[in-house]
């Protein structure tokens, strides 16, 4: 699918508020809210828009401690990534998973708990008792810097 300036102008106002109700959404991008709807409903079938989520506060929550976690398999075949990716799609605790290169590690996860003693129970009750975790390096995050879901869009030419 090819964007136009009114795709990427969609694209940009759903980002910013998923909440969006059609026909504010049309006012803003200059559309009637038939069309509006029609070309979310397109964006939507051809996956560029996944699905629309409510984002909370975690701190609010008293989700107060995230932890970043570098992990290292003690073999890399597919039976272990596959093990591994299992059990940690399973904790609500995880809340980014990635399979990385360029590091010691194999995987980084991306963890918020309401605390350090809690985070300790997950990390030797949990993470480490996954077969074929090796080695496991924690980072804590001290101060967010930057923290956004959108993605950008300028690089997307117009037709």
């Amino acid at each position: 699918m090819i964007l136009d300036k009114l795709d990427k102008r969609i694209l940009q106002q759903l980002q910013s508020n998923g909440a969006i109700t059609n026909l504010e959404l049309a006012d803003k991008i200059g559309l009637s809210p038939t069309p509006c709807a029609r070309r979310v409903k397109q964006l939507e079938e051809v996956g560029i828009i996944e699905h629309q989520v409510t984002l909370l506060n975690a701190s609010k929550l008293g989700l107060k401690l995230t932890a970043l976690i570098q992990i290292s398999m003690d073999r890399h075949t597919p039976d272990r990534f596959e093990v591994f990716e299992g059990k940690v799609k399973s904790y609500p605790e995880v809340i980014e998973c990635l399979l990385i290169t360029g590091q010691s590690a194999d995987y980084q996860l991306k963890v918020v708990v309401p605390d350090m003693e809690y985070y300790q129970e997950f990390l030797l009750d949990k993470i480490t008792r996954i077969e074929g975790v090796s080695d496991v390096h924690s980072s804590f995050m001290l101060r967010e810097v930057v923290n956004s879901t959108e993605l950008p869009l300028n690089h997307i030419k117009q037709k």
